[in-house]
């Protein structure tokens, strides 16, 4: 079966936790789920922490940019996670009836590197199983 799940990780600013939640995703659920991830007002760039985490976890970053939720808007989305709180209060309508869940994780951004490494091992830990649940994978 190739008929791979399109979820959408949202978050503020597409910075830190969405953009580990992709490349996590990506990773760990590869040949079931296509991650991607946006923001409903993103930063300039990814937090250095987070490209800096996933390297040290071994996953690729070259592809993790902050996008709008605009930019991904047109896609068949089939599951939308929201990964901070103001995320999932001003989550955008989309064009279709599209499943959502909300797991939240501490925002790291401005911390530490051990900040960014335990909020994505949080996520690799809680976010994973519950994209599972959700698509029934």
């Amino acid at each position: 079966m190739n008929d791979l799940k399109t979820v959408l990780v949202l978050c503020t600013g597409n910075a830190c936790r969405s953009q580990m939640g992709e490349a996590i995703l990506n990773h760990d659920l590869a040949g079931q789920v296509k991650g991607i991830s946006a923001g409903t007002s993103p930063q300039a760039k990814v937090a250095d922490g987070a490209i800096e985490a996933l390297k040290l976890a071994g996953l690729p970053t070259e592809d993790l940019y902050p996008k709008t939720v605009e930019e991904v808007m047109d896609q068949a989305i089939d599951l939308v996670v929201s990964v901070c709180d103001n995320a999932k209060e001003t989550c955008p309508i989309f064009p279709r009836p599209v499943k959502r869940i909300h797991v939240g994780f501490h925002d790291p951004h401005g911390e530490p590197l051990e900040s960014f490494l335990a909020v994505r091992d949080d996520i690799r830990a809680r976010l994973v199983p519950a994209v599972r649940e959700a698509l029934g994978l």
